[in-house]
């Protein structure tokens, strides 16, 4: 397997890992609150809640991790060969972190905040590979 191919899929290895721990992290931090209902948040929170924060996080990447993995899966499927490809999955991959521990540590209404330079820096990355697919499917005309 070239190391290209290797680095994308050691990213959506990634992506799909801190996917699953803020899954269970919202999950967990909900519990145990008291009251707490399964599936439900309660009205009213906002960014001074940790449940709120853990809750945003996970919904984000809900939000924005499936049309990545679509990104990326197209670009496999054209064939894609390019190292930038790989690099811009890890950039993906690092910024969703980033972007958790900066929502959770973080309670803050401010617009920008922390957080959003690596939301960003994550649609960046998918803008990028859309590139790349639309100069791969270009040359196959």
């Amino acid at each position: 397997m070239q190391a290209q191919t290797t680095l994308v899929f050691t990213g959506l290895w990634i992506i799909l890992v801190t996917w699953l721990i803020q899954w269970a992290v919202a999950a967990a931090v909900k519990a145990k609150q008291a009251d707490a209902v399964p599936g439900k948040i309660p009205q009213g929170l906002s960014h001074d809640s940790l449940v709120f924060r853990c809750h945003r996080t996970f919904m984000n990447s809900l939000e924005n991790v499936p049309m990545f993995v679509a990104t990326v899966f197209l670009a496999l499927f054209l064939g894609l060969q390019s190292e930038w490809f790989g690099y811009w999955v890890v950039v993906f991959a690092v910024a969703r972190i980033l972007h958790m521990i900066l929502y959770y540590a973080i309670a803050t209404e401010k617009n920008p905040s922390p957080r959003s330079w690596f939301f960003a820096l994550g649609a960046v990355a998918n803008i990028a590979i859309l590139v790349q697919c639309a100069m791969q499917l270009w040359s196959m005309y």
